[in-house]
């Protein structure tokens, strides 16, 4: 079976989509561990409910980054999942996870990358700036993670309608429920090609 490995930083939904997906047998897999490096966020939360083991690791809890970059192996080590799935995780991973799990991480993006990707571009600030930029469309991007943030091979793609007199928050709510549905679906097509499933 599929094992996968969570890394969250905040409330958690697209992690948890992917749990209740697993839980309805849509999604044949284990998860492993979630990581985050804030140990108040929702997801954490959620991991206990599941009973999946959390590991807080952050510059609060490893402040030599040759120590934080350490835990982060240690656990990848210990568990060996098959893929490792960013979930809302606000912060660059170092370059030495992604040469520990090459084509093997993947993120989800509230836009269809390649625009509105990269440096500054999270969360709210996404789609303040496709209304800004006046696009018809936005959705979500699932790509592989590589060095350059939001640079990596994309997966899969939905697009969704920016609709005349929407806020950044109404598209992000709108883009989000597509994310739900989209992260899992492409986690198990991917793994299927890869042999994993």
């Amino acid at each position: 079976m599929l094992k996968i490995g969570v890394m969250a930083s905040g409330g958690g939904s697209n992690f948890k989509a992917i749990i209740e997906r697993i839980g309805e047998g849509d999604l044949e897999a284990q998860c492993k561990f979630l990581i985050t490096n804030n140990g108040t966020c929702g997801a954490v939360s959620l991991a206990g409910e599941y009973g999946i083991p959390v590991y807080h690791i952050s510059g609060k809890t490893h402040p030599e980054r040759a120590d934080y970059e350490a835990a982060l192996l240690e656990v990848l080590d210990r568990y060996d999942v098959d893929l490792l799935i960013l979930a809302g995780y606000m912060k660059a991973l170092p370059p030495c996870m992604i040469a520990r799990m090459p084509d093997r991480i993947l993120n989800i993006h509230p836009s269809l990358l390649p625009k509105f990707g990269g440096k500054g571009f999270w969360g709210i600030h996404v789609h303040e700036a496709v209304l800004a930029a006046h696009e018809k469309e936005s959705g979500p991007t699932v790509h592989l993670v590589s060095e350059e943030i939001d640079k990596g091979r994309i997966l899969a793609q939905v697009k969704v309608p920016v609709l005349e007199g929407d806020t950044p928050e109404v598209l992000a709510a709108r883009v989000l429920e597509q994310e739900h549905n989209l992260y899992w679906k492409t986690i198990r097509d991917y793994a299927a090609t890869l042999g994993l499933s």
